[in-house]
């Protein structure tokens, strides 16, 4: 069993612009595993957006608790940092943010330059949507037809999933729920099947679920 249970991350990548007086905010935000994979993705944002003004970027590995980050030629502390800051607020690893700015024309401030980066990070990270890596235990199981609907409400009440579901004599479920109400899960389907269904657990790993609740607006 993994030692630790849960951890968050992004379920995808996730693009969003931020405008302030013309000057325009690209935020890309992507998973990553390693810290080769971040710097490989900002060297294709830098060749992407090489007219730009600035390229900044923040990142987070949970392996090693590696934490990076740049203002890219930005006043100290107006961009890298901010970016960062709402990573560690959101206490979100495994990913990478770079923000491109494509200067409008008007000086915005440090002020300006420090909102501008939080949000346009803010706002990829709710595109990418926030997930919770959590250790999950996948179990396969058979059982008659008519127990369809109680099986499904009951993996879902345990905040778990179904991979595959084949028809055949009786319904195989190959389903997944998280470790720690892998007991649970087991002894309410025992006693709802009277026995029927035996449940074998075939591979515990990591999987991204839902975060519930709201990036800060």
């Amino acid at each position: 069993m993994a030692q630790e249970l849960f951890y968050t991350t992004v379920a995808g990548p996730g693009e969003a612009v931020y405008i302030d007086r013309k000057s325009r905010f690209l935020g890309h935000a992507r998973p990553v595993t390693s810290e080769e994979e971040a710097l490989s993705f900002l060297k294709t944002m830098r060749e992407t957006y090489r007219d730009a003004s600035h390229n900044c970027y923040a990142y987070r590995i949970r392996d090693n608790n590696l934490a990076r980050y740049s203002d890219d030629g930005e006043p100290a502390g107006t961009a890298g940092l901010p970016m960062m800051e709402v990573l560690l607020g959101q206490e979100v690893v495994d990913i990478i943010v770079v923000v491109t700015r494509y200067f409008g024309g008007t000086l915005l401030g440090t002020g300006g330059l420090v909102r501008a980066y939080t949000k346009a990070t803010q706002e990829a990270l709710r595109e990418a949507q926030l997930a919770v890596m959590t250790a999950c235990d996948t179990f396969l199981c058979s059982m008659h037809y008519s127990r369809k609907e109680r099986m499904e409400g009951l993996i879902e009440r345990m905040g778990g999933g179904i991979d595959e579901l084949s028809y055949g004599a009786d319904l195989t479920y190959t389903c997944y729920v998280p470790a720690d109400r892998s007991q649970e899960f087991v002894k309410e389907l025992t006693e709802m099947t009277y026995g029927e269904a035996e449940p074998v657990l075939v591979e515990q790993s990591h999987r991204p679920l839902p975060k519930r609740g709201e990036l800060p607006v």
